[in-house]
């Protein structure tokens, strides 16, 4: 894992904050995500290429919407934030909200399952479409829909 020392006091290791998360946000996770991802959404609709590259922003869960002990946020799957841009999805769009301080989905909750059969249908799969493991056993590429608010 790669550290970035901020001061001699503070280091972040990465987007996995469970300690110093308001530093390392603020002081280097934030900056450098709003201007690579500002300017790869502003090359690609320069170019021409945005209404055909799903750019996708998120991670495998959310943060605890509480602070632990050492300023950090840790795991939380219930509510979490995603970002879909281009390759077929309605920019501008807001979709669901989570309750009051954040634990929970307040408005439109979506399923995991939802975001990849999106992401599935963004690239021009059927997420019902069925494919086989090796021992010739069916499965559908999702078990869920696509969000027709955001497609």
């Amino acid at each position: 894992m790669t550290a970035i020392l901020f001061n001699e006091m503070t280091v972040c290791d990465g987007w996995d904050t469970h300690s110093r998360n308001f530093q390392a946000l603020e002081g280097e996770l934030l900056p450098m995500l709003d201007q690579g991802l500002s300017a790869l959404l502003e090359d690609l609709h320069e170019r021409g290429l945005l209404g055909r590259t799903l750019v996708v922003v998120m991670g495998e869960f959310g943060r605890t919407p509480r602070i632990n002990k050492d300023a950090g946020r840790d795991h939380w799957g219930l509510c979490q934030s995603v970002l879909l841009a281009g390759g077929g999805i309605q920019g501008g769009r807001v979709h669901g909200s989570s309750d009051r301080i954040g634990p929970y989905p307040s408005t439109d909750p979506v399923d995991p399952a939802d975001v990849h059969a999106t992401i599935y249908h963004c690239l021009g799969l059927d997420p019902e479409q069925v494919m086989y493991d090796h021992l010739r056993r069916p499965f559908p590429l999702s078990s869920g829909r696509p969000l027709a608010a955001l497609v």
